[in-house]
């Protein structure tokens, strides 16, 4: 796929979904911009990526300050934006009984009033017939215990993500959604002990964790010109698990 010259801002592009995603859009020629919570992470991406097409800013995604502090930068480019991925998220994992209040508005916060409000704030700098993209979850179908707070941001978000795509479609914007099942991040790595690893894997089709670089593919997919009949749709990345490991 063709995106030379296209621009692309990816929320939470440092690692994992992000990072892979940013790597493939500028391989197929499109200008970049990732955000992040921490300057050092966004340094290590920067290095790793090595490309003149990356841009960085410092943005904590649950933050509204932040959010306008992203919405000056892609202003102050003069750019408009041909892809808007919004992928940041975090989530911690607990029985309804043990979730804390400060796990609840952590989440939220990140996973739906950020992905909420950087739209808002960066709709008008979206060209008319741009595509954006929102990380969800299988979570969002699925009913896993000890996922209550977190499955319930992903399912907020498909919501929001449905509704966008009908009320931006006047302006051939496209709005989507990807839904991976489990990928081998470092987000999984700090929320998931290894044996639960273990579990999800054996509980997909394919019987192994998805690779970010899969998931980079779908998204890129969902933003070409292949999409263009696509608007308001999940697509579901899970090797199967949905299929598979509920049945």
């Amino acid at each position: 796929m063709n995106f030379n010259n296209k621009n692309v801002v990816i929320t939470g592009g440092t690692t994992g979904i992000g990072f892979a995603t940013a790597k493939a859009f500028i391989n197929a020629g499109a200008n970049v911009w990732i955000t992040g919570r921490s300057a050092g992470n966004l340094q290590k991406a920067t290095e790793e990526i090595n490309s003149v097409k990356l841009k960085t800013v410092v943005s904590d995604t649950s933050n509204l300050a932040d959010i306008s502090i992203l919405e000056k930068a892609i202003a102050e480019s003069g750019e408009k934006l041909d892809v808007l991925f919004l992928n940041a998220g975090i989530g911690t994992f607990a029985p309804i009984e043990q979730a804390t209040e400060a796990d609840f508005d952590a989440q939220f916060n990140t996973n739906v009033k950020g992905h909420f409000f950087t739209l808002q704030k960066l709709i008008p700098h979206l060209a008319n017939g741009s595509a954006v993209v929102f990380t969800s979850s299988t979570v969002a179908t699925a009913s896993n215990s000890g996922t209550s707070v977190y499955s319930a941001t992903k399912g907020a978000l498909n919501k929001i993500a449905q509704i966008a795509a009908n009320e931006l479609a006047e302006r051939k914007i496209r709005v989507n959604i990807i839904s991976p099942g489990p990928v081998q991040t470092p987000g999984l790595e700090y929320a998931v002990p290894a044996e639960a690893k273990v579990h999800l894997a054996a509980a997909t089709a394919l019987q192994r964790l998805g690779d970010p670089d899969e998931i980079a593919k779908t998204v890129l997919f969902l933003a070409s010109d292949d999409a263009s009949f696509i608007t308001g749709t999940e697509l579901i990345a899970d090797g199967g698990y949905l299929n598979y490991g509920l049945k």
